[in-house]
């Protein structure tokens, strides 16, 4: 399916969308994760609903020094990979249709629950993050909108902020495309050399190793992910190895603790910062 990417506000109200819309907000640079969170929207708003996927490199959740400029922009690819997985429309929008009124004054605020981890390496992200999703929401107008579950702190942030701010959104989360090798899928892993390709997939092993122990407890499973990343390139490199309460994103720090968990990591790579997360349970 050949697609001619929305540009405007206007455009998406021609859309229509009567029989439900469900959005997948990107930033681009699509790959089959990208796919499987638009084919996983299509399967749920069935054949006469509306699937839309957005297209934007948002600057505000870009800190000093980190890679605006040398994001991916693919839009040509990105319409192929888009139509082929089931979307019947692309929003592309220019900057100025996003922030009209140039770099916003009036922003959302992450919270205690964006200053951790993702949001203690990459200061004011999540607040930038928040901010064009809430933008996007307002724009698109979607019923159900889906994000990818290797992202964890973002989907959980977005989850957060819908239930406190009375989105009339519903969010569904899509499980982690991974490579056979167990790598996640990611428009970073274009930026890994051979070398650093053939390393990346340690990531996976530690989490997956964590949550096998999980029937052990929280202590076994940090020792079983540790274990893998001992004496590893990612583990010299590594920014945060934690196993998290996914309702407020602070660490599990009970033995007796039950219920959900994340077990997330982040580790550079050489110049490639990766994240990654599995989902377990006590």
């Amino acid at each position: 399916m050949s697609l001619q990417p929305v540009r405007t506000a206007a455009e998406l109200d021609d859309l229509g969308g009567s029989d439900g819309r469900a959005v997948v907000l990107t930033m681009g640079a699509l790959h089959q994760g990208h796919a499987g969170l638009i084919r996983a929207a299509r399967e749920h708003i069935g054949p006469t609903g509306t699937v839309l996927v957005t297209v934007f490199v948002n600057p505000l959740q870009f800190g000093a020094g980190e890679d605006l400029d040398r994001y991916p922009r693919t839009l040509d690819a990105d319409l192929a990979v888009a139509g082929a997985a089931g979307a019947d429309a692309v929003f592309a929008p220019a900057l100025e249709q996003v922030y009209p009124g140039g770099e916003p004054q009036v922003r959302l605020s992450a919270g205690p629950m964006g200053s951790r981890y993702e949001g203690a390496a990459r200061p004011g992200h999540f607040d930038g993050m928040l901010t064009v999703v809430a933008k996007l929401f307002h724009l698109t107008r979607p019923d159900v909108a889906f994000f990818g579950e290797k992202d964890g702190q973002q989907l959980a942030l977005i989850r957060r902020m819908v239930q406190d701010l009375n989105f009339p959104v519903r969010i569904v989360g899509v499980p982690t495309v991974r490579e056979p090798d167990g790598l996640a899928m990611s428009s970073r892993n274009r930026f890994l050399s051979e070398r650093d390709r053939a390393e990346a997939p340690v990531l996976a092993r530690a989490l997956f190793a964590g949550r096998d122990a999980a029937a052990s407890g929280p202590a076994a499973v940090r020792a079983a992910a540790e274990a893998v990343l001992d004496r590893t390139e990612a583990g010299k490199g590594l920014d945060y190895l934690g196993l998290i309460d996914p309702s407020d994103f602070t660490e599990i720090d009970r033995e007796d603790y039950r219920g959900e968990a994340l077990l997330a990591v982040a580790a550079r790579i050489g110049g490639t910062r990766l994240i990654d997360n599995v989902q377990l349970a006590f």
